[in-house]
């Protein structure tokens, strides 16, 4: 067999073990489904996983990155000038939202920066996918980390409540952690700046200031997980007219990346998408039906970091080599 042959056949076995594993540890599939899912015998399946293993690949999580997910991740970051990118392994889930993988890879992604102890204050917003990565991660003492909630969410609603995703990551961390005890949106930019004026929230917007990581959750109009999804479904018509492709933060970008205005203009209890030029912000997000609006937030120019589904990055990149956004409606 050619030199070459052979170092294609090696590199196809270690992604097989890479996904075997993935499936294996991280998606919950038994040897037998994971046989099903890769199209292998069940004795082979078994092999690759104990090969993932042997190759160091696994530890508590699964550190490993199958090379299609490398090349999207390097196509994404040259594309979009990001620092930072990684692609979760497809683990077939039905859900729209691919929570599971993306949960596992952003709890990894997150833990890992806290053990690096990289910087002071993290600010956090708050949605499904941060919340699963939250929930995902390891617990962890962690000393001199403060995090901060960057938008204010008291509803009626508990889904994704922010509340929980800041007490949780004071649970699993111990680290100091501060919230915004506001609603998203304010009645008017006048109820807003009496809000503003009181003295806990006046020093829950001065600890945003201070954040030098956001994480974010990017919001589109087509499902009911985003910032729009309690008490604010009125105002969905009229941003759809104006053009309103995604949502971080409470604040709304067109499908070019520029932020547009809305009724909504001056009443989100929330850090400015302005404020957050000059810090390195990453977004966790994924699913097939948010890749029109992953694509409006990563052409703002606001993100340095992805974190993305391998199904939505395919999509995405597909999308930019023919001019569309493949997946989209």
């Amino acid at each position: 067999m050619a030199k070459g042959a052979s170092t294609s056949k090696l590199q196809e076995e270690t992604e097989m073990a890479a996904r075997a594993a993935w499936l294996h540890f991280v998606g919950g599939l038994t040897q037998s489904e994971v046989a099903i899912r890769l199209g292998v015998s069940g004795t082979r399946a078994h092999r690759l996983i104990v090969k993932a293993q042997g190759l160091g690949f696994v530890h508590i999580s699964v550190d490993a990155t199958a090379a299609p997910c490398v090349e999207l991740e390097n196509t994404l970051i040259e594309t979009f000038g990001l620092t930072m990118c990684r692609v979760a392994m497809d683990l077939g889930e039905p859900d729209p939202i691919p929570l599971r993988a993306l949960g596992a890879l952003g709890g990894h992604w997150l833990g890992h920066l806290l053990e690096k102890g990289a910087y002071r204050t993290i600010g956090v917003s708050h949605g499904r996918t941060i919340a699963a990565s939250v929930e995902a991660m390891q617990r962890r003492s962690v000393n001199g980390t403060i995090f901060v909630s960057l938008l204010g969410g008291l509803t009626r609603s508990l889904a994704a409540n922010p509340y929980d995703v800041i007490h949780r990551l004071a649970q699993m961390t111990g680290a100091e952690s501060y919230l915004m005890p506001a609603p998203l949106f304010a009645n008017s930019p006048e109820d807003k700046a009496v809000l503003a004026s009181q003295s806990m929230l006046r020093d829950a917007f001065a600890r945003m200031q201070d954040c030098e990581l956001a994480v974010v959750g990017i919001g589109d109009l087509k499902t009911s997980t985003g910032s729009l999804a309690v008490g604010q479904a009125n105002i969905t018509e009229e941003l759809t007219q104006r053009g309103a492709a995604a949502e971080i933060l409470g604040q709304f970008l067109d499908v070019d990346g520029n932020q547009i205005s809305t009724s909504l203009d001056g009443r989100a209890m929330a850090l400015p998408l302005n404020d957050l030029r000059g810090r390195e912000v990453v977004a966790i997000a994924g699913g097939l039906g948010k890749v029109e609006a992953i694509k409006a937030a990563l052409s703002s120019g606001l993100l340095t970091g992805l974190i993305i589904d391998e199904a939505a990055a395919r999509s995405l990149v597909e999308g930019l080599s023919d001019g569309r956004v493949a997946g989209a409606a």
